[in-house]
């Protein structure tokens, strides 16, 4: 089977990442974590980058704030997809992080979800994994199916919970 790696841009990140990290784990999907910085760390971030694939790597999840170039400069140096995190910052709410991660130019794709969407990271991450693992892509329908579950139990539950507010 193959791993993850998340590759944040700072420590600070880590409240964020713990959801895509939580959450391939839950999946059983050995995952490693870095600090990296596409800025101050540029030569390190490459070279995670150029030898993922010859240790073992499948998907790598880079999460960054403001300027977040660290998707970017990641998927320049590998072929793996590259799954872009943005962090919410204190300038423009994120919208900034959202802009430098999925304004990839032709060739250099990632696949980007929300600002701070880091469970929907870890999970988009493990279907990307299923793809060539049969058991993950079976823990993949079983938590479709318990999430389906739910809301049918919710839609059962609902006028029962609006009567009894109303008593």
């Amino acid at each position: 089977m193959y791993k993850a790696v998340i590759v944040m841009g700072s420590k600070s990140d880590l409240p964020v990442v713990r959801g895509a990290y939580d959450t391939l784990v839950k999946f059983g999907v050995e995952t490693d974590v870095h600090v990296l910085s596409a800025h101050r760390t540029p030569h390190e971030a490459c070279a995670l980058a150029e030898q993922a694939e010859a240790n073992g790597v499948g998907v790598m999840i880079c999460c960054a704030g403001k300027a977040a170039h660290l998707a970017g400069v990641v998927a320049g140096h590998t072929t793996l997809p590259v799954i872009g995190l943005p962090i919410k910052s204190s300038t423009m709410d994120g919208l900034d992080s959202l802009l430098s991660t999925v304004q990839m130019p032709s060739g250099v794709p990632v696949a980007t979800v929300a600002i701070n969407g880091a469970e929907n990271a870890g999970l988009l991450a493990v279907q990307i994994l299923a793809l060539s693992d049969s058991g993950l892509k079976e823990k993949l329908h079983a938590h479709k199916k318990q999430m389906a579950e739910k809301i049918i139990a919710d839609d059962k539950a609902i006028m029962d919970i609006l009567k009894s507010s109303k008593d």
